[in-house]
């Protein structure tokens, strides 16, 4: 896995929140750090929601926004703090790559997935931050919707997908197609039409 993965699947915004010195109540609420919050309104468990400035996310997303990181330098973090192992990813035998293709033959293989794989994350990625808005939970009791735990999950991901595709090197982008195409191509199955991305009644009233 890698540190995203790694760190999402070990460590929880909760424990996060309390390892850097967050006092957060036996039924999970804590003062919300980024907002003037004289009573407790963020509810922490796997993830984080503040019921007083609307704040979200998992834990990456809460130490991104606690000590002003990047997304990959918080989780970086998270994975030190907490002796989470992951995979580093190493780059690109560069050499290698121009001995076996140029750079020509390599935009002709490749651009065209990518231009699929970046229209399928910002369409994901438009309706993961419908979902967040939508399904927000509006009371700290109130059961979390499946769309808003999955808008909550993904977002973090589908931006480092795409901040890859639009500002890396072609190398990184291919190797990134390579071990990631197949996983983006499945969001295309999570895509809802226009129409039916207001129906929240049906789900809330499914649960």
């Amino acid at each position: 896995m890698n540190v995203f993965e790694a760190v999402k699947n070990t460590v929880t915004a909760r424990q996060a929140a309390e390892y850097y010195g967050i006092k957060v109540t036996k039924n999970g609420m804590a003062c919300c750090p980024f907002h003037r919050d004289r009573h407790p309104s963020m509810k922490l468990d796997q993830r984080f929601h503040c019921f007083g400035c609307q704040a979200d996310g998992d834990v990456i997303d809460f130490t991104a926004a606690y000590f002003g990181l990047s997304v990959r330098q918080a989780a970086e973090k998270l994975a030190k703090d907490f002796g989470v192992r992951y995979e580093v990813q190493r780059p690109p035998d560069r050499g290698k790559c121009k001995r076996i293709v140029t750079t020509a033959s390599l935009e002709r293989n490749y651009g065209k997935l990518e231009r699929i794989c970046f229209s399928i994350l910002g369409q994901y990625r438009e309706q993961l931050q419908f979902w967040k808005e939508l399904y927000a939970p509006k009371r700290p009791d109130e059961e979390w919707v499946s769309r808003f735990c999955e808008a909550l999950d993904r977002l973090t991901r589908v931006e480092y997908l795409m901040d890859v595709l639009l500002y890396s090197p072609l190398e990184k982008r291919v190797e990134l197609l390579l071990s990631a195409g197949k996983e983006i191509t499945g969001y295309a199955g999570r895509l809802q039409k226009p129409e039916t991305g207001t129906a929240g009644s049906s789900e809330n009233t499914s649960r």
